[in-house]
C-alpha cells in the first residue's frame, strides 16, 4: 500500500493532506489515521474486486472457446521495415548502432535486430 506509507509519513511529519474535492483534511490525529486507513482499505478491496472480475470474465470467455491473446503465428507477414531495407543496410554498413537506426525508423531497437536476423543481413549485435 504505497499511498498508506505516504500518508503515514506526512502525518508523522505534521504535514496536513487536504483532499480538495471531498474536503477532507488529514493531519497527525487519530481521526485522520482512521480515515486514511479506511480509504486505503477500500482502495485495496476495490483493486481485488476488479482483479477478481477480470479473472472471472477471462475464464468465462475461455470456457466459451474464445482464443485469448494473440493466436500462434499471427505476426504480420508484411514487415513494417520492408520498404526501408536499403537504408537499414546502408546504416549498418556505416557502423551505426541498432539504437540509432531504430530511432531513425521510429521502431524499437529489438525490431531492427530481429529484422536483420530474420533476413540474415548482419551478424553484428549491440
Amino acid at each position: 500500500m504505497g499511498i498508506m506509507k505516504i500518508l503515514h509519513d506526512c502525518m508523522e511529519n505534521d504535514i496536513r493532506v487536504v483532499a480538495i474535492k471531498e474536503g477532507y483534511v488529514l493531519g497527525n490525529n487519530i481521526n485522520s489515521k482512521v480515515l486514511a486507513f479506511a480509504f486505503g482499505l477500500s482502495a485495496e478491496i476495490e483493486r481485488n474486486l476488479i482483479s477478481q472480475r477480470t479473472k472471472e470474465a477471462l475464464a468465462r470467455r475461455k470456457e466459451e472457446g474464445v482464443i485469448l491473446g494473440r493466436p500462434k503465428g499471427s505476426k504480420t507477414k508484411i514487415h513494417k521495415l520492408k520498404d526501408r531495407e536499403e537504408i537499414i543496410i546502408m546504416l549498418v554498413g556505416k557502423g551505426k548502432s541498432f539504437t540509432y537506426i531504430a530511432k531513425r525508423m521510429s521502431v524499437h531497437r529489438t525490431t531492427i535486430s530481429n529484422y536483420l536476423k530474420e533476413r540474415k543481413l548482419s551478424p553484428r549485435r549491440n
